[in-house]
């Protein structure tokens, strides 16, 4: 079921309520505590684009394999984004990027019970309409700014559960090897070479090679070593 707020604090937040269950949809016009990944806030204007957040109870899934989700949400978008005549590509961990531009991020958040996987709430920004977008945002774009037309979010929404609902049965099946596969092959800087820094502000040259099971991400650097990172441990630079 779909829930439509006009302002909450926090989709996710909303989410871990205990009155909502897998499949729920909580979309706010507004979020005054939206967040995004490495603690960043999420800027969205009123009644153009969709923030929202849907929960999931996957627990036939191991913790240790919870990046899988984020592969799931994440294919869906692009696949959602396809339907609308968008190719777009998956910049690890948790944005969707249309050439070097911004136009989805996401945000998972997990909740254990024992050793289970109880809930994961998958909080979800998608710049729909927005055409004018803070100076502050290094490499926004929209789905409006890129096909020139404005689109009916609510029939954006619903092709992102359906498509989302076909790649979360893919996981539900036990077929992680085409997720794995096919999120591979639509990774953002795939196979090209590119400047990376370090936590410390070390740059390196190196191409993205792929991301393994359980989310660490593979580089191989110009001297013909490979590296994996988890998350936080290497940052794109970008060229604005």
């Amino acid at each position: 079921m779909i829930y439509h707020f006009q302002e909450l604090s926090s989709t996710n937040d909303q989410a871990t309520q205990p009155s909502y269950h897998e499949g729920d949809v909580i979309w706010a016009e507004r979020q005054s505590a939206g967040r995004g990944q490495r603690g960043h806030s999420w800027e969205s204007e009123e009644g153009k684009n969709l923030t929202f957040s849907v929960l999931l109870e996957p627990t036939f899934l191991a913790p240790q394999d919870q990046f899988m989700l984020l592969r799931v949400i994440a294919l869906s978008m692009v696949d959602t984004l396809l339907r609308f005549g968008i190719e777009a590509r998956i910049k690890w961990t948790n944005d969707i990027y249309v050439g070097d531009k911004k136009i989805v991020g996401i945000l998972m958040e997990h909740k254990l019970q024992g050793s289970e996987l109880s809930r994961a709430i998958a909080g979800i920004g998608i710049n729909v309409n927005q055409q004018e977008f803070s100076p502050k945002l290094p490499n926004p774009t929209s789905m409006a700014l890129l096909k020139g037309k404005e689109f009916d979010r609510e029939q954006v929404l619903q092709v992102f559960l359906e498509s989302l609902m076909t790649r979360y049965d893919m996981l539900r099946q036990n077929q992680p090897e085409r997720l794995i596969a096919d999120y591979n092959s639509l990774l953002y800087r795939l196979n090209e070479w590119h400047t990376y820094a370090l936590p410390d502000g070390e740059l390196f040259e190196g191409r993205i090679l792929g991301v393994e099971q359980q989310g660490a991400l593979r580089i191989e650097r110009k001297d013909g070593s490979e590296c994996q990172f988890l998350f936080k441990e290497v940052e794109f630079v970008l060229n604005n």
